[in-house]
């Protein structure tokens, strides 16, 4: 068959049913296999949000996403996704068509190294120079995606390549040399760190996305019910653990609350699962509490001891080390610790009030209407910025609800076609799109897909006429009055906008409005967006 079509064989044989993709040139072979196919193919707007499809899709099946550019600016526009999904341990197989193999090299048009240029971020990739290593190769691609640390792997094909016969046999055995990722943690360490969380006074759970990654929140939960140690969400960890369960302590780091971050200066004994201890969240962590110890589990090596000193590193899968430690005698007394973090909470409670005499709306508030009207099964999709922090501070996770974002690059522009991916994943789940205006304007055309899907998502943009976050930041940093490049000032009407995607849109600038077109959109099965003026001057959390 041609190779081309032996593409579509392998993308089925891994169990694939959807891509997103963009044609070109150099792609032209791939995609009438591809129109021949039962394979649903959507067509995104811009190959800058291409990867972020693919991205929310997994994070909602659990499914390797998968999606296809063209060669030269085509695969150059995947590149900030990929980093995205790189940063973030989101496991996608992004296919790159390529000029001809003996054109590699000359500049011809629109030839790009895109293998040199995400080597650096990508967990692997191919260029594939041999029609017949192509079961092989997709294989290969979806294992190491989606093992291990998860995270993309490219895989770069020659139009030419495309077009050879080739007789096309499934590949079944994977065995990489040199790759073979440690699930099962080492006894004697797990021995280690019992011994060291017997001894604890004032232990703490530290939880990152690798709890997600691994499936492991039932057995998260169950290990601090058992051992009663109370649990802080990293930023990306948010999802992993209820946040009505008296053991919640909150979200730590430079956006979280005062009282978690109070916490940890208390805390003798920090047991990380699945959190590479970024600085966003820990870069004070040694001047907080220099006698603090660490148990670090994680999946990938790499990060162990890459930020702070671990005492007791385990390599492994969370979700097996913590069965192993759930079937142990692990007794510990944290009654008065808890009783404590409870005073802390007292101390330094959470703050929803804007200053008096504001005539806007109440980002904080309107995140939590959201939490108090939203299923127990809702998805948020949040973007980068303020919405980012306001999500992830006032968003309660309940029942199987779930918190998206960017939480590694950072990455503008991520929600909307994330959010997407998500409503395609499961089109029967509440999916919530926040982002603020600067990056709404980043991805405008994929309105279009969420038209042309009927993709009911809600959409709220948050508009301050600023790049929010930023401003915040040149405020903190050289004073107010200081800022500069901050202004969105045209005065753009995302109202009509939408309605030019015939899109049902609403403009509020009060709580009370909002609530009332809110609990209106929310018996809407078709897309809607709510524009919602916040403050310009408002940048605290």
């Amino acid at each position: 068959m041609k190779a081309a079509k032996a593409i579509i064989e392998c993308l089925k044989n891994e169990k694939v049913n959807i891509i997103f993709g963009y044609p070109g040139g150099a792609v032209l072979p791939l995609y009438e296999a591809l129109r021949q196919s039962n394979l649903k193919h959507i067509l995104v707007r811009n190959e800058q949000s291409l990867v972020h499809y693919a991205s929310g899709y997994y994070r909602e099946t659990g499914q390797v996403g998968v999606c296809i550019a063209t060669s030269g600016p085509g695969a150059t526009n995947t590149i900030t996704g990929i980093a995205t999904a790189y940063m973030d341990s989101i496991p996608v197989v992004v296919i790159t068509g390529q000029v001809n193999t003996e054109l590699i090299g000359t500049d011809a048009f629109q030839e790009v190294d895109i293998v040199g240029a995400t080597q650096p971020f990508t967990k692997h990739n191919y260029l594939i120079k041999n029609a017949e290593d192509i079961p092989r190769i997709f294989r290969e691609a979806f294992y190491i995606a989606n093992s291990g640390r998860k995270g993309p792997v490219l895989i770069d094909i020659p139009r030419n390549i495309q077009e050879e016969d080739i007789f096309f046999q499934e590949y079944d055995r994977v065995h990489i040399i040199g790759y073979q990722p440690t699930l099962i943690g080492n006894k004697r360490q797990i021995k280690r760190a019992i011994d060291k969380i017997k001894e604890a006074k004032r232990p703490i759970i530290y939880a990152g996305g690798g709890i997600l990654s691994a499936n492991a929140q039932k057995e998260l939960l169950t290990f601090a019910e058992k051992t009663k140690i109370p649990v802080i969400n990293s930023l990306m960890g948010i999802g992993s653990f209820p946040h009505d369960h008296p053991l919640y302590a909150g979200i730590v780091g430079s956006h979280g609350y005062i009282y978690s971050n109070k916490i940890i200066e208390k805390t003798d004994l920090l047991i990380v699962i699945g959190a590479r201890m970024a600085d966003r969240a820990t870069g004070r962590f040694k001047e907080l509490n220099p006698r603090m110890e660490y148990i670090h589990i994680d999946i990938d090596p790499a990060e162990i001891g890459k930020n702070i000193d671990a005492m007791i590193p385990i390599v492994g899968d969370a979700k097996r080390i913590l069965k192993d430690l759930i079937q142990k005698n692990i007794s510990i007394d944290t009654f008065s610790w808890l009783e404590e973090i409870e005073k802390i909470k007292q101390i330094y409670p959470i703050n929803i009030k804007m200053q008096s005499g504001c005539f806007f709306i109440n980002p904080k508030e309107l995140i939590i209407t959201l939490s108090d009207t939203l299923e127990d099964s809702a998805c948020l999709v949040a973007d980068v910025g303020q919405n980012q922090i306001w999500a992830a501070l006032y968003y309660r996770i309940v029942g199987q609800r779930n918190y998206f974002t960017s939480g590694g690059l950072g990455t503008m522009g991520y929600s909307l076609p994330a959010a997407i991916g998500v409503k395609i994943g499961n089109p029967n789940r509440q999916v919530i799109c926040i982002m603020g205006d600067g990056s709404f304007q980043m991805c405008l055309g994929e309105l279009a897909v969420v038209r042309e899907q009927n993709i009911g998502i809600k959409i709220i943009v948050f508009n301050n006429n600023k790049l929010g976050m930023v401003k915040g930041l040149q405020d903190d940093f050289y004073g107010k009055g200081h800022n500069f490049g901050v202004d969105l000032n045209d005065p753009v009407d995302f109202i009509k906008i939408a309605q030019a995607y015939s899109i049902k849109a609403y403009r509020v600038e009060k709580m009370d409005t909002f609530k009332k077109v809110w609990n209106k959109v929310l018996k809407e099965e078709e897309p809607c967006l709510i524009q919602c003026l916040i403050d310009p001057e408002y940048t605290r959390f």
